[in-house]
């Protein structure tokens, strides 16, 4: 029998709504109780994905760019911060692309005002690549705004809580790209 609310928005991650027979979970040892604070943590993270989403979503429409081209602006905001010479392949190796995609990308964000192409100031060979300030400055007030909103929640834990955090979010990390 359905119960109120169905399964709207993140009750789709509840377990009894994702695996009802624990066909993929084996849950045998766990209490209800577990079972219902499984699928709350299971929830939250199905809220805060939709939340990025939306936000990568909204943030991709006001820069007019694609996800790729956004993750490559992002790289290059960060070498900018951190004073890294961004090259094309350090660009291809981050996205994990082909040199013949990132190139097409570089073309691409160059005609669209939003990257420079220039020699590298320490290898003759290869070229320096930078966002302009107008991007900079556009992706700051956008994107980089909205992941700013992520830091208050961190902030509010205790160091033991956010190494709990850490550890869980990098467990699930690695069970997620397990085979």
């Amino acid at each position: 029998m359905a119960t109120e609310g169905g399964v709207s928005g993140a009750n789709i991650y509840r377990l009894d709504a994702s695996d009802p027979t624990g066909r993929l979970v084996d849950r045998s040892a766990m209490s209800a109780d577990d079972i219902a604070q499984v699928s709350e943590v299971m929830q939250a993270l199905g809220a805060l994905r939709s939340a990025e989403q939306r936000i990568s979503e909204a943030s991709r429409r006001y820069m007019k760019l694609n996800d790729t081209d956004m993750r490559a602006l992002h790289f290059l905001a960060a070498c900018l911060h951190t004073q890294t010479v961004a090259t094309p392949g350090s660009i291809s190796a981050h996205l994990g692309i082909s040199t013949a995609s990132t190139t097409k990308l570089l073309d691409r964000l160059e005609a669209g005002g939003h990257v420079t192409r220039s020699a590298h100031p320490t290898d003759r060979r290869a070229l320096a690549i930078a966002i302009t300030p107008e991007t900079h400055e556009a992706a700051m007030q956008s994107v980089g705004r909205q992941h700013a909103k992520r830091v208050p929640s961190v902030m509010r834990l205790t160091p033991d809580e956010r190494q709990t955090v850490i550890d869980f979010l990098r467990g699930m990390a690695a069970d997620l790209d397990a085979p």
